[in-house]
């Protein structure tokens, strides 16, 4: 079993020779994913430390495996029923919609949040960004496919989420998932239709070092199951990162496990799923 030691000297020598700093990760997330890693590697504690100092390779994609996180399409459908008969009927009063999806791993985050505002028909207004410091799955969410027999929940949830119809639309029974994306039973996967990866921008960003991106404004942040990997500390960074760059009086979505404590609470009040910027 890891120590808290060794969990120190991986963070030294991480920061030191790929120039990532993962002080502010929670210590027991660490020590589960690390211990995943050696098996995985199938190698031990000192091995690693030596491949880690001596291949930036090596220490890069150690990297990208702490970091990832598993996603799929509308993952806890409730919360996307949600946003669809409450938060979205909001943000369609806007002339212009801007979406932060952070923490996005491999992308279904992102290709949800363009289905759901291309069936109440705001895609068109708005622009969807979606980043993680982990290049390895920001190349997969730009190619948007996936493997069908391990993501066999995406095709319930959507179901749940798009073929139900909360709100009585009169055309709700002529919405199939083939408009969005099609299954590829033979080689096993679901491929999104390039109308999604042309309209969402993929972009590399560390929230440690950058909670905020400098270009935009947004409508709407969503950043589901990456604060709960955090110590408290870099969570009120990252949600006061936030705040600063919402606009008044909108919106952010975290892990249906997560929610906001400490200094960073004042800014934000929970409103069902989602927490109001009110400021």
């Amino acid at each position: 079993m890891l120590t808290t030691t060794d969990i120190k000297e991986i963070i030294q020598i991480i920061k030191q020779c790929c120039g990532y700093n993962l002080e502010d990760y929670a210590e027991g997330s660490l020590i589960r994913r690390v211990d995943r890693i050696l098996l995985n590697e199938k190698v031990n504690f000192t091995t690693l430390l030596s491949r880690l100092q001596t291949n930036k390779d090596f220490c890069k994609h150690i990297v990208e495996e702490i970091t990832v996180n598993t996603t799929e399409l509308f993952r806890d459908p409730k919360i996307w029923t949600f946003l669809r008969t409450n938060t979205m009927l909001d943000l369609q009063k806007r002339p212009h919609i801007n979406i932060w999806i952070a923490g996005s791993s491999t992308g279904q985050e992102a290709y949800s949040m363009a289905i759901l505002l291309s069936e109440l028909g705001l895609l068109d207004k708005s622009r969807i960004f979606a980043s993680d410091i982990n290049t390895k799955v920001l190349d997969i969410a730009r190619k948007g496919v996936y493997r069908y027999r391990i993501n066999l929940d995406s095709i319930s949830n959507f179901e749940k989420v798009i073929m139900h119809n909360p709100l009585d639309f009169d055309d709700k029974q002529t919405i199939q998932m083939e408009k969005y994306f099609s299954v590829d039973y033979a080689k096993d996967q679901i491929l999104m239709h390039d109308f999604l990866r042309k309209k969402i921008i993929f972009l590399e960003n560390d929230l440690v070092k950058n909670p905020k991106l400098d270009f935009a404004n947004f409508d709407l942040i969503s950043c589901r199951n990456v604060l709960i990997y955090l110590n408290n500390q870099l969570q009120t960074k990252i949600l006061k990162g936030f705040h600063s760059n919402l606009h008044p009086n909108s919106y952010l979505l975290l892990g249906i496990h997560e929610s906001i404590l400490g200094s960073a609470s004042v800014h934000f009040k929970k409103k069902g799923y989602v927490y109001y910027d009110e400021l």
